[in-house]
């Protein structure tokens, strides 16, 4: 195959198995969380070798917040910590960074870590990795209507007005277009992540935990996904 064939433009990923790849080795599962992490940022860089220009991430779900208090301090550290520690590597290779979910629920020093680290990236071009924390697609949606319904009453919008098109411009991320493929680890559920955005993507189910994941699970997913014919329901 042809690495430098652009077949996909956005691919986005389910990353589960933290925590068991953790407990298999004996560690803390926290650490592996940490793992992980790792893991996204080393597929910031991989993933331009393939032609693919956008990348999301689900970092953290709106289900997340129910986890034990000292799981949840700790990722929230930890994003701290990446945001902060990531600076030279996304600038370095032109990666630039959009943070979607309902924000609100983070403290005030990481939605200004937040701010601060998309308006540094805003002119890399070279990928674009969309990081979902406190994030879920029904959310998202209801989110979404709530501002179009908002828009109806001031009148900015007629409600004949209102299909597919104009309703994904109240989405998280209008800008970016529909994942092609949607990879998820170790089990084989969507999870309420992207719900509308990945309605025709092709589903691929990597029987691994997240922190194995390599090129060459990469380059697995590209071939796979090269032999498929999208229909779109025609």
């Amino acid at each position: 195959m042809n690495t430098s064939e652009a077949i996909v433009n956005h691919i986005a990923f389910i990353p589960d198995g933290n925590r068991r790849w953790a407990r298999n080795r004996g560690l803390p599962t926290l650490i592996g969380h940490k793992a992980g992490y790792d893991v996204i940022k080393q597929l910031s860089v991989v993933l331009p070798k393939y032609g693919v220009k956008y990348a999301s991430f689900f970092c953290f779900s709106m289900e997340n917040w129910q986890r034990t208090q000292d799981e949840v301090g700790y990722l929230m550290d930890l994003f701290c910590r990446l945001f902060e520690d990531s600076d030279r590597i996304l600038m370095d290779n032109g990666v630039k960074v959009r943070v979607i979910g309902d924000l609100s629920k983070l403290s005030a020093e990481l939605q200004d870590k937040i701010c601060a680290l998309e308006e540094r990236t805003r002119d890399n071009d070279k990928i674009t990795v969309v990081g979902a924390v406190s994030y879920s697609g029904r959310d998202e949606i209801v989110r979404s209507a709530q501002k179009a319904a908002k828009d109806v009453l001031d009148g900015k919008l007629n409600i004949e007005d209102l299909n597919e098109t104009t309703f994904l411009g109240y989405l998280d991320c209008p800008d970016i277009p529909y994942p092609d493929i949607l990879v998820r680890t170790s089990e084989q559920r969507i999870s309420n992540f992207l719900l509308w955005q990945t309605a025709y993507s092709e589903i691929m189910f990597l029987d691994k935990f997240w922190p194995d994941i390599s090129e060459d699970d990469i380059k697995y997913v590209m071939e796979n996904f090269s032999k498929r014919k999208r229909r779109y329901g025609k």
